[in-house]
Order: C-alpha cells, then sequence, then structure tokens
C-alpha cells in the first residue's frame, strides 16, 4: 500500500510533464534537448539562489512572516527570472519556432523544479507506513508549478524575443511576468502572513496557474497578429 501510494503521488507529481510533452507538438519536433538544457539552466539557477539565501538571510527562530525577510527572499527569486533570460536567448537551440522554444524551455524548467524540491520528500514520506494528502496536494502543487513556468517562459518570449508587439501591451506583459516571478513570496505571505493551511494555498496557486495560463495565451496571441 505504501508503494502504491507513493508511485500514485509520484505519477501525479512528474506524470503531467510528461503528458504535456507528448500530447503536443514538442514531441515532433524532438525539443527534448532544449527542455534538458533548460533543466540544467535551472539547477544552476538553483545553486546560486541558494548561496545568495544563505549569505543575505537570517536564519528565524519562529515561523511567522517577516517582511524584510520576504522582501529579500522575492528579489533572490529573480535569479529565475535571469536564469529564464539565459536559457530562451543564449542557449543554442534546435531550429525549433519561438511557440515551441519558450514551452520546451518552461517544461525543462518545471520539471527541474520538481525533481528538486518534491522527488525526496516523496521518497522518504510517500512510503511511510501513515497515509497523508500532503504528498498530493504537493502533486499538485506541481501541477500548477508546470502551469506557471511555462506562463512565465511565454511572457520571457514576448519581452526578450518578440521585437514588434504592440506597445500598448508592453506593461501587462511586464505585470503578468512579475505576479508569476514573485509568486513564492506571494504564497509564503499567505501561509505565514495570513494563516492559510496547505491546502487552500495550492488551491490559489492552480487558480492563479490557470489565470496567467490564459492571459499569458491571450498576450501572446495578440502579439503574434500582423499589426495594422
Amino acid at each position: 500500500m505504501t508503494v502504491f501510494h507513493f508511485f500514485n503521488c509520484a505519477i501525479l507529481t512528474f506524470g503531467p510533464h510528461a503528458v504535456y510533452y507528448s500530447a503536443t507538438p514538442l514531441s515532433e519536433y524532438d525539443t527534448l534537448g532544449t527542455s534538458v538544457k533548460a533543466a540544467l539552466v535551472y539547477l544552476g539557477t538553483a545553486l546560486v539562489k541558494l548561496v545568495c539565501l544563505a549569505t543575505f538571510l537570517n536564519v528565524s527562530e519562529n515561523d511567522g512572516f517577516d517582511p524584510y525577510q520576504e522582501l529579500l527572499k522575492a528579489l533572490i527569486g529573480f535569479i529565475d527570472v535571469a536564469g529564464l533570460y539565459f536559457a530562451l536567448t543564449q542557449l543554442t537551440h534546435r531550429n525549433i519556432s519561438q511557440n515551441h522554444k519558450f514551452q520546451a524551455v518552461g517544461l525543462g524548467w518545471a520539471f527541474a523544479d520538481s525533481v528538486l524540491h518534491r522527488l525526496a520528500p516523496l521518497w522518504v514520506g510517500a512510503r511511510g507506513l501513515e497515509f497523508t494528502w500532503d504528498y498530493i496536494l504537493q502533486g499538485l502543487e506541481a501541477n500548477a508549478n508546470l502551469v506557471l513556468s511555462i506562463s512565465l517562459a511565454a511572457l520571457g518570449s514576448l519581452m526578450w524575443l518578440r521585437k514588434n508587439k504592440p506597445k500598448t501591451l508592453i506593461p501587462i506583459i511586464y505585470a503578468c511576468a512579475g505576479i508569476v516571478a514573485t509568486m513564492p513570496s506571494i504564497t509564503s505571505y499567505l501561509r505565514r502572513g495570513l494563516g492559510w493551511h496547505f491546502p487552500k494555498v495550492v488551491g490559489f496557486e492552480l487558480f492563479t496557474s490557470l489565470v496567467m495560463a490564459f492571459i499569458s495565451w491571450q498576450l501572446f496571441s495578440a502579439c503574434q497578429r500582423p499589426s495594422a
């Protein structure tokens, strides 16, 4: 039963990444190499973030919300944006379209995040003797992170690769990218500042990811239309 629970949680956490790759044109255009490169960039970015967090943040004895510490975390979190910029603009990609490139980068980014932050807790905790919903919720959170990562990659693609985008949409693109990039700080405030429980936070993340995906899709479609 414990192994069955572990595999269920693992499939819920990592399965959507494989489904997204196989069910979209990414598999037809063989963009796996791009996703792997993006995952490696994420790991390097995570290492830089870890060093910065260890250097500039103080270890707090309580689990309360500290605005100063959370502001530092949010600023350090923008290293992810720099990593995405590098993955989208500096890595060599096969001859794939901009549409497929940002999806492949976002997919690799989200998969590396899930492996780094959720694989070990799943392996240690989901095989326990007592059933818990926490790891199912972590799987749902990984799904929300997948959608948010692809949305941020799409917005980054519009910011850095699309030159002829309508000027009226530029502030909206940057504002949406800022919201997605600061989602970890937003959810931290909901947990520690407002005292939200984990299921409620995951529900918020799922809802927000769908909203941001819809907005990103609309923005990407609007920027692809020929200008009058």
